[in-house]
């Protein structure tokens, strides 16, 4: 008992004074920080037309650039085969265009077919006398706006004095119009691959041009010289190491789709393969729509809810063994980035950039860690995105 009431005492002063961190906060360095901060992120969107180019040219530079070193090395100036390797990027994916071209013309063929199969396919489903809790809804709303649209038709609003009412028509549907936005947009594509392509050779001639500036801007001294080109080797080779995994399994995950659902029958197989290696980089929601995809045309060519099972879950086993397995096992520790960070800045970057933000989001991520795991003062925000 004595024990007891010496105890507590303590438990009670422990309650109205709890543990607590004193961390000194500066008011105003937080809010300029927090103005930078929104600053930043409207320089991201109001840039957008120029800095997706840029960013997409740096990665694609990352990937290529051990290829035209390798050349270099064999007495064949980096001009030369940074051209040879550009033009075989282009080769290679025009001659993957052209020869998949049929297929992908075939699927947009086969679209509204598919579409009228699987509408009648839920109508037989549907009993007429059974109506839902939504249609029912759906019929009173109906119901109700008729109503308000034929009281205000028999009780018009007389107009004020001096003003005149005016009835605005929809113009008619001109698929001219529609034919000349989609050729400008064909246009402005090819406009900004060219210029993708022309800023990916200068970066690739260039080679380590910038690295030579940042190491003589870094400092008179000779050891703070050597540090910085340190650091510099160890970020670029962190994020080539980092991307030419991402584009190894996607490949693996492309041929493996493509094979398994060649296995199964499925028809077109080799653009559902190359739809699944592509969107394996953009983690959580590119597998989930490829799955999806193919258990709805499965379903519609098989007409069997046991065989969509398997060819939805085959392609979801793939890029998951991909994701659990193969990935962490080519991938070093420190190139590794904890999921809530990936997901957030997946929501971040596809609400800057859109389509473009949530394919590059899982690169920009990395290339940010691999920076502030160098960088003193941002070390915390790499720890922040690290596992």
């Amino acid at each position: 008992m004595a024990d007891l009431d010496r105890r507590e005492p303590a438990s009670r002063e422990s309650d109205e004074h709890p543990v607590v961190i004193r961390m000194p906060v500066d008011v105003r360095s937080v809010a300029i920080t927090l103005v930078a901060v929104l600053a930043s992120i409207a320089a991201l969107r109001w840039a957008e037309p120029v800095l997706i180019p840029i960013v997409l040219a740096v990665l694609i530079s990352y990937v290529l650039a051990p290829v035209v070193t390798s050349m270099a090395k064999r007495r064949i100036p980096r001009p030369i085969g940074a051209f040879v390797v550009i033009a075989l990027l282009c080769g290679g994916t025009g001659y993957g265009i052209y020869t998949l071209s049929d297929e992908a013309i075939e699927i947009v063929d086969d679209l509204p077919a598919a579409a009228r199969k699987l509408r009648d396919r839920f109508a037989e489903k549907r009993h007429p006398s059974s109506e839902g809790l939504l249609q029912k809804m759906q019929s009173a709303a109906a119901e109700i706006d008729e109503t308000a649209v034929r009281a205000a038709e028999d009780s018009p609003t007389p107009a004020p004095r001096g003003v005149t009412k005016v009835q605005i028509v929809p113009p008619p549907f001109r698929a001219s119009e529609y034919l000349w936005l989609g050729g400008r947009g064909v246009i402005n594509f090819l406009g900004q691959f060219a210029v993708v392509l022309f800023l990916v050779y200068f970066l690739l001639v260039t080679d380590d041009l910038f690295k030579r500036k940042i190491v003589s801007i870094a400092g008179p001294t000779l050891t703070k010289k050597k540090i910085s080109v340190q650091i510099m080797d160890e970020i670029n080779q962190q994020i080539s190491n980092f991307l030419r995994v991402q584009v190894l399994t996607s490949i693996i995950v492309a041929v493996a789709t493509a094979a398994a659902l060649w296995a199964f029958g499925l028809e077109n197989y080799l653009i559902w393969g190359l739809m699944a290696g592509i969107f394996n980089s953009i983690p959580y929601l590119g597998p989930i729509v490829v799955s999806g995809g193919l258990a709805v045309v499965a379903f519609l060519q098989f007409d069997d809810l046991l065989m969509t099972f398997y060819v939805s879950g085959t392609a979801m086993a793939i890029t998951s063994l991909e994701g659990w397995l193969l990935t962490p096992v080519l991938m070093s520790r420190a190139a590794q980035m904890n999921p809530v960070a990936i997901f957030v800045g997946l929501l971040f970057w596809s609400w800057v950039w859109g389509i473009w933000g949530t394919i590059l989001a899982v690169p920009m991520l990395m290339v940010i860690k691999a920076i502030c795991d160098r960088v003193e003062d941002l070390q915390p925000v790499g720890e922040l995105l690290g596992e």
